[in-house]
């Protein structure tokens, strides 16, 4: 794996989005419930472009517990009018100022994706909004190939 090189403002857009909130239970089942959203898109009659795309939200309560937010989003070809209440559509997702890596390397240091983003954003008093979207672009055996964008919270 070769150094994590960071982009500190880059623009995601994505377009025709179908996403799932996963439950903790589903969560458990992640293969499985990307399998149930490639089986919902096709009865849909509509096709998937791109790979999956993982959305992480983490936020603290008042009890100062953690909660996170797993989604699962998908762009398809074209926008679906009727959607079940489970499944939800975007016509278009843009985050404008994210801060960026591309991470290639073993699926269990990906972590370090995100650790290199929070650090340099620590060093460069860069604030972050505590949200993250990892494209999973590619995976040949144990290697990963992810884009990880995290959005800032600053409005430069």
């Amino acid at each position: 794996m070769g150094k994590l090189k960071i982009e500190q403002s880059k623009s995601l857009k994505l377009s025709n989005v179908i996403s799932k909130i996963l439950m903790p239970d589903e969560i458990e089942n992640y293969a499985l419930e990307v399998e149930k959203m490639h089986n919902y898109i096709k009865i849909k009659g509509v096709k998937p472009l791109g790979p999956i795309i993982q959305y992480t939200k983490a936020t603290v309560n008042q009890r100062g517990e953690m909660n996170v937010e797993l989604r699962i989003l998908q762009q398809v070809n074209n926008y679906i009018n009727n959607m079940d209440s489970f499944y939800k559509i975007d016509s278009v997702i843009r985050v404008k100022k994210c801060m960026y890596v591309r991470f290639i390397g073993e699926e269990t240091k990906l972590k370090f994706a995100y650790d290199k983003i929070n650090l340099e954003a620590f060093e460069e008093d860069i604030p972050l909004k505590g949200d993250s979207y990892t494209i999973f672009v590619d995976k040949q055996d144990d290697n990963l190939i992810a884009d990880v964008f995290m959005e800032r919270a600053d409005h430069e």
